[in-house]
């Protein structure tokens, strides 16, 4: 959405996909190749002004007359109407609302509603970044440094206080807010692991004026423009709220000011009903309104349904009005009256993405790089493309969007070959001493267990394939089915044998929150224990690399030592399949997916939210 955060640039190479496991959103056109030199050079000069686009009938006659730039404007249509409603069903809520000790895909896109970030990624081309909380930038030419001067008269939402229930009025966001944003996850109290490696070598930020400040970082890194650039306030006097001093411990478990949001964005949470619905509405304070690049839907709705079948009936009934398709959905009910009759439209496009299965090596099963091989020789990509995905996915061999220029497309998936497997697990020595069909070794049995997302119709379609081709080598999968809170939960704790997820991960691939072998404790996001010292220096050199050959070269080497040790058996990049009603305008398909933030609804067809 536009006012999206930091957690746009950085935590989508941390957003776990598994709940959207048959719908992931993957984008038809990556520019990854792009993202170089070039890039930079235009950054170094900071960013000009151009001409303010023109503004809907509404709120023209409020906006002021002054030249000005803001991400994205031009796609922005200036005949849209104020109003409507965009209802989505959600399968879970996230526990809290806060990002920054939330690590769940859906607690970032609801905090991303309701603020807003230096810059934004333009829609077309995401190499490039324009304007929103900062009006301008430079970059030193060792790429160290970066100034930042913010857009004034930005201001932070009014909310009643939960404790006093005095109502508070806005008041402007200003560098000491981006100051208390970096004091809160640098603080080791907090939980932020995962967000914080992100920041590691931010060396100082210097406040110049309360609109004005620098962020030095140690080291010449790529990712610091994003990082930087991605950088959201955060609201002082909401978090401290009369304290003199910051208590990270307190901050982790403020239960009720973590289920609130107080932003200076788009739009303002106004309902939580637990388990029920979350709903949001427009920011009539919101600066970009005057610019001409604001939302235009009054009211976003998210309801919460675990089944997808459940969901799709809702659909059908027109109580909500997006929604995620499987690909099942996709493919046998095209023909349902909606989508003939032309109520509902169907979209199809690729996003960087990529589902896997993943093998903790703290169990001695999977610590044999001949083992993991053998099992992903044992799973059957191509059928599962066929049968469960319905040919809307593409085998992928690593973790790298195969639309982009980093992806070797010379590394030929493992084939099917349960010989081949057998071999292997032989050769590692596995072998069924006593006769019961189950491979033993030093008195082991291959016996483990996969977690399982009670909801997900994908893996529970796919995942009887797996362990069928399993037990035919000799191998005991047991599935178990857990609720998405209790599957992030193992995770976080390590408490499990395999898994299977997804990730997303960003335009600016960093493998090193995922695959650096410091983060497989608490808190980082190589929750499989996996470790190879070459790669640990690859990722490291990846960090520090501008030079785009150099880049893909180090990002191919990476996927080399990846496909040989199979510490995921990588599965798919899949299709996202949305359905969306009819009734809106300004629909279009980005490199980054379907750009909610535009869609406007002529006034006859909007309408009021059920049961509001």
């Amino acid at each position: 959405m536009s006012g999206g955060i930091y957690l746009k640039f950085i935590l989508t190479v941390l957003t776990l996909a598994v709940i959207v496991f048959g719908y992931l959103g993957v984008s038809a056109v990556d520019r990854l190749h792009r993202v170089n030199v070039k890039l930079l050079e235009k950054l170094e000069k900071g960013v000009p002004a151009s001409p303010a686009a023109p503004r809907t009938p509404t709120e023209k006659a409020a906006a002021p007359e002054r030249v000005s730039n803001i991400a994205n404007r031009r796609f922005y249509a200036p005949d849209a109407i104020p109003g409507g409603r965009i209802v989505h069903a959600v399968e879970a809520e996230p526990p809290n609302l806060n990002p920054i000790i939330c690590n769940e895909a859906a607690a970032s896109r609801f905090y991303g509603l309701c603020s807003a970030s230096l810059a934004e990624r333009d829609l077309e081309k995401p190499e490039e970044f324009q304007p929103l909380l900062a009006e301008s930038w430079r970059i030193s030419k060792d790429h160290k440094v970066i100034h930042i001067k913010l857009r004034r008269g930005v201001m932070w939402q009014r909310y009643t206080d939960p404790f006093t229930g005095k109502s508070v009025p806005p008041r402007e966001v200003t560098a000491h807010d981006f100051r208390f944003f970096l004091d809160v996850i640098r603080d080791p109290d907090v939980n932020c692991a995962p967000l914080r490696v992100y920041y590691q070598d931010l060396e100082e930020m210097k406040i110049l004026s309360s609109h004005e400040f620098t962020v030095r970082w140690k080291n010449a890194y790529y990712g610091a423009v994003s990082s930087t650039l991605g950088l959201t306030p955060l609201p002082r006097h909401f978090y401290l709220s009369g304290k003199k001093k910051f208590d990270g411990k307190a901050f982790n478990d403020d239960h009720v000011r973590n289920r609130m949001i107080v932003g200076c964005g788009p739009y303002r949470l106004v309902k939580w009903e637990k388990d029920r619905r979350l709903v949001f509405e427009r920011n009539p304070d919101y600066f970009g309104i005057a610019l001409g690049a604001a939302p235009s839907i009054e009211t976003l709705v998210f309801d919460v349904i675990k089944h997808p079948s459940t969901r799709f009936q809702a659909l059908e009934g027109g109580s909500i009005d997006e929604l995620g398709l499987t690909p099942e959905q996709w493919v046998c009910r095209a023909d349902a009256p909606m989508f003939r009759k032309g109520r509902v439209v169907r979209y199809k496009y690729l996003l960087p993405s990529y589902t896997y299965i993943g093998y903790n090596q703290a169990n001695p099963l999977f610590r044999d790089k001949r083992v993991r091989r053998a099992l992903t020789l044992l799973v059957d990509r191509e059928k599962l493309r066929r049968t469960v995905y319905f040919d809307l996915a593409q085998i992928v061999t690593g973790p790298f969007f195969p639309g982009s220029a980093y992806y070797d497309r010379g590394i030929a998936p493992l084939p099917f070959d349960p010989a081949r497997a057998r071999k292997l697990l032989a050769e590692a020595g596995w072998r069924d001493a006593d006769g019961d069909g189950i491979l033993e070794k030093d008195g082991m049995k291959f016996s483990f267990t996969m977690l399982q997302v009670a909801t997900s119709t994908i893996q529970q379609r796919m995942m009887p394939v797996i362990k069928e081709s399993f037990a035919a080598a000799g191998i005991d999968m047991k599935l178990q089915n857990v609720e998405w809170s209790v599957y992030v939960r193992r995770l976080e704790e390590r408490r499990y044998d395999a898994c299977c997820l997804g990730w997303m991960s960003g335009f600016d691939p960093d493998m090193y929150q995922v695959w650096h072998s410091s983060q497989r404790g608490e808190g980082g996001s190589n929750h499989i224990n996996y470790a190879n010292a070459e790669l640990d220096s690859l990722i490291i050199e990846l960090r520090k690399t501008f030079d785009m050959p150099r880049r893909i070269e180090l990002a191919r080497r990476i996927a080399a030592i990846l496909h040989e040790d199979q510490p995921y058996t990588f599965l798919f990049c899949p299709y996202s399949l949305v359905a969306l009603s009819s009734r809106y305008r300004n629909v279009r398909v980005f490199p980054s997916g379907l750009a909610e933030e535009l869609f406007w609804v002529p006034v006859r067809d909007q309408l009021a939210v059920p049961g509001l």
